[in-house]
């Protein structure tokens, strides 16, 4: 099976403003969709691993150039969505991780990216 990335990406205008018209029961609900997927993925085996990620705020980036590294507060790009989290999964193809995709993006209430991981080199 091929290992999945799905990446929840939040648009701050949308979801953070979606998300503050939402009262405390709403976002339990929210929170609760999520936990139903996670079992879901980890009962058919197909969980590896996945979280939410804290705020951009908190993001600290590392860079290197020229020899030199540097390390500054705040997101590596300046964009309009961010990684809110992400979920690690196996699947037989991509229509089965696009169809767990829609799952959690309904879950989330968010965009959710799919992307197959690199395999290893073979030693």
């Amino acid at each position: 099976m091929t290992q999945y990335m799905l990446s929840v990406h939040n648009d701050p205008e949308n979801f953070d403003a979606a998300t503050a018209d939402l009262t405390p029961e709403q976002m339990q609900e929210m929170f609760a969709a999520v936990d139903v997927f996670n079992n879901e993925i980890q009962a058919s085996g197909q969980w590896v691993f996945g979280c939410g990620l804290t705020g951009i705020e908190s993001a600290t980036t590392v860079r290197h150039k020229d020899g030199d590294t540097m390390v500054t507060d705040g997101p590596f790009v300046e964009t309009k969505e961010y990684l809110g989290g992400f979920w690690i999964v196996k699947a037989a193809d991509l229509d089965e991780a696009l169809e767990l995709a829609k799952k959690a993006a309904v879950a989330c209430q968010g965009s959710v990216e799919v992307r197959p991981l690199q395999d290893e080199p073979e030693a």
